[in-house]
């Protein structure tokens, strides 16, 4: 089966940033800064009063996880993009995925560690339809190869727990087989950043009944928060189609850099 829509392709990559587009790149760099939020904070200081969430899970879970990730991320790249049509079609917007990952989070924590492990393909396809529709409304075919590969890598942008910045602009310049081989190798590289941050999501559902709380904010703010990354992700995209990659990709490091810089107050 081949692709609704042929992949993007670059307009004019030597076109050198209008003042319009450094506005742009500059909001997209200020929405990165924020994309954690005093919502993540929150989520990290609950996992915190837990005992250090990580060493509440048992070590075989925890040694499973890289195996977990990876088959929640295989199912979503197949199941997100089926599930758009038919009934699937219903479940649209941002507001629609939040609630029903929250939903899937409560039930998932309602039975402690074992229901949240049957969640996780749920919560990931979940999120992984509300990258699509971030990918959508940037001009990408949210069903085709290209774009689906391309939302993986929004699941190895960093973890919202402040293990890095949440980004990566490699992408801009990278293009890769868009082939079964290439996905399962992608997918393998991604699979070991978000099993550390699923670690989070599973430690605060580990308690029965009590994890069902903690299960549905973990999902809401993981949800809000990779959708963000999405945005700044494909909001660069869309720019490195009009525009010089180098530049955008410098111009928005540049900018990211001045807004996580710490302030040096005099003495």
């Amino acid at each position: 089966m081949t692709d609704p829509k042929p992949p993007l392709r670059e307009i004019n990559p030597d076109r050198p940033l209008t003042d319009a587009a450094r506005a742009q790149v500059t909001a997209l760099a200020r929405r990165q800064s924020k994309a954690g939020g005093v919502l993540m904070q929150a989520i990290n200081f609950v996992g915190g009063q837990v005992e250090d969430g990580l060493k509440l899970l048992p070590k075989s879970t925890r040694a499973q996880l890289d195996a977990a990730a990876k088959v929640a991320l295989e199912r979503s790249y197949h199941a997100a993009s089926q599930s758009r049509s038919g009934a699937g079609q219903s479940l649209s917007g941002g507001a629609a995925h939040r609630a029903m990952a929250t939903l899937s989070g409560a039930i998932g924590g309602l039975g402690g560690l074992p229901t949240a492990l049957l969640e996780l393909p749920v919560a990931t396809t979940l999120i992984f339809r509300a990258v699509q529709e971030v990918a959508e409304a940037h001009g990408e075919d949210p069903t085709s190869t290209e774009t689906r590969i391309e939302c993986l890598r929004v699941f190895g942008a960093g973890g919202p727990g402040g293990l890095d910045d949440g980004v990566d602009t490699s992408f801009l310049g990278a293009r890769i087989s868009l082939t079964g081989a290439a996905v399962h190798g992608l997918i393998g590289k991604v699979a070991p950043r978000f099993a550390a941050v699923l670690s989070q999501k599973l430690a605060s559902q580990a308690v029965p009944v009590l994890g069902a709380a903690a299960g549905a904010g973990t999902n809401f703010a993981f949800i809000r928060y990779y959708t963000e990354v999405a945005h700044v992700h494909f909001g660069l995209r869309q720019l490195a189609r009009l525009h010089n990659e180098a530049e955008v990709t410098e111009a928005f490091h540049s900018e990211l850099a001045r807004l996580t810089a710490p302030v040096l107050r005099g003495k």
